[in-house]
């Protein structure tokens, strides 16, 4: 009986998942709400991750309402949090479509109900076209992109479509995005993007269907800097497209709307309108169809999207509490915590807590420590005092540090919640997230599926 206890079943929680009660039976994801679990309960072990409910639902809604006021539609990155039950609630509010970073994920996306998405990456392996020719199939032809951005790549899919035979091929062409970059991948001069659009109009698997770039990695989190750098982009993104449409270098079979895609999780409120821009004016152009791909938002954090979107609430004029976008409160607000407990306070100022590297992200920074539940009290959880900090990760335990002279510390057996900077290198630590009511139940879960 021990074996079927510890045996993973698709669609079910139970022990063999980290923070799942060890000592209760499997259950289906659907009945978590029904065993009456708190964050402040026996019943839970830590460490653990939970999503507060109340800031998924407003951050959904917003982002939602604001690509929507923007003119430009969502198409939310699913690496974040590779859940399906968090792409279903995305593509329920109205996302267009999903975005994916590989074939494989875009495997799970299409199995959630996604019929539109984006592969924003290089595809470039025979594996890879052969499956993404085999999902297309089996899903009955949803709307896809890639990007493209070498004559190299061009050359092998080529290579690799005449190799799959016509039945494998089916009857069209595939739709690819050409990627612009600076820091990344993509093209580097408009020229370059150019040739590309020449050799696609006579590739015998490829269809050029737009244009893509990213900007993240060049964001500073400053608006004049920010501002400057999206200008630069639109520039560029302008010049190909006039080149594009002088040369007649797009399939005007079905005067298909051009994609642009760019994405906007750092810089949303100025990567849209970009992607929003009716084209050079006194010319006729295609319409476009302006696709964001930030993915960061349906949790947030409290490093490095807090501190981009601090920004972006002075631009917008929309500071926290106040009237966002289509009539939601702004801004978007953090909905990821990982609950700890302290295991030992070895010496004045220090305590240790039991979880580190393989619990919380670390990639852009220390978790802050966010609300402490004293072991001493059934009160509720309290924010923690300032000058608490996190100083260092160990792959098991976390350094909660403070100056001992001016400021209490937790007690062993204390319970303190992490909250992460950068989610995205959190959600693959775990298999399966509580989600959790502002008092603190359970009321329902996420599972994620990055392997």
């Amino acid at each position: 009986m021990q074996d079927d206890l510890d045996t993973p079943r698709a669609g079910w929680l139970g022990p063999w998942l980290k923070g799942f009660p060890a000592l209760q039976p499997p259950l289906p994801l659907d009945q978590v709400a029904q065993r009456g679990w708190r964050l402040g309960g026996p019943e839970l072990p830590l460490p653990l991750a939970v999503l507060r409910q109340s800031a998924l639902a407003h951050n959904i809604a917003w982002m939602q309402a604001f690509a929507q006021g923007q003119g430009v539609q969502l198409a939310p990155h699913g690496k974040t949090t590779m859940s399906p039950q968090l792409f279903k609630q995305q593509l329920a509010a109205g996302a267009w479509g999903l975005t994916f970073a590989n074939v494989h994920q875009l495997r799970l996306g299409l199995a959630a109900g996604a019929r539109r998405a984006l592969l924003a990456n290089q595809l470039l392996s025979a594996a890879d076209l052969a499956e993404l020719l085999d999902l297309r199939r089996r899903h009955g032809h949803p709307e896809l992109a890639f990007f493209v951005d070498s004559s190299a790549q061009l050359a092998q899919l080529a290579q690799h479509w005449q190799a799959l035979g016509a039945a494998a091929r089916g009857e069209t062409r595939l739709d690819v995005l050409i990627e612009l970059g600076s820091s990344r991948c993509g093209v580097r001069e408009p020229e370059q993007a150019l040739d590309l659009a020449r050799q696609l109009q006579q590739h015998p698997a490829l269809r050029l269907r737009g244009l893509a770039f990213y900007e993240g990695l060049e964001a500073r989190g400053e608006s004049a800097a920010d501002r400057a750098l999206m200008r630069h982009w639109q520039q560029r993104v302008e010049a190909v497209l006039a080149g594009i449409e002088s040369e007649q270098l797009m399939d005007d079979a079905d005067a298909a709307p051009l994609w642009l895609s760019a994405g906007g999780s750092a810089l949303f409120d100025l990567v849209a309108p970009v992607l929003a821009a009716p084209g050079v004016p006194g010319r006729a152009a295609r319409p476009r169809l302006g696709l964001l791909r930030s993915g960061c938002y349906v949790c947030h954090d409290r490093g490095l999207y807090q501190r981009m979107v601090d920004e972006v609430d002075v631009r917008l004029g929309t500071p926290l509490g106040a009237a966002g976008h289509g009539g939601c409160a702004s801004s978007l607000r953090p909905a990821l915590e990982v609950w700890t407990q302290v295991l030992s306070c070895p010496e004045p100022g220090l305590a240790l807590l039991n979880a580190g590297r393989r619990d919380v992200g670390f990639d852009q920074g220390w978790p802050l420590p966010v609300w402490h539940l004293p072991q001493a009290t059934a009160a509720a959880r309290l924010a923690v005092p300032p000058g608490w900090s996190i100083t260092g990760l160990n792959d098991q335990h976390a350094y909660l540090r403070w100056d001992a002279d001016s400021v209490a510390g937790p007690a062993v057996g204390d319970r303190v919640a992490l909250g992460p900077s950068h989610p995205c290198t959190t959600f693959d630590k775990w298999a399966w997230m509580a989600v959790v009511d502002d008092d603190d139940r359970v009321v329902d879960a996420i599972t994620t599926q990055f392997s």
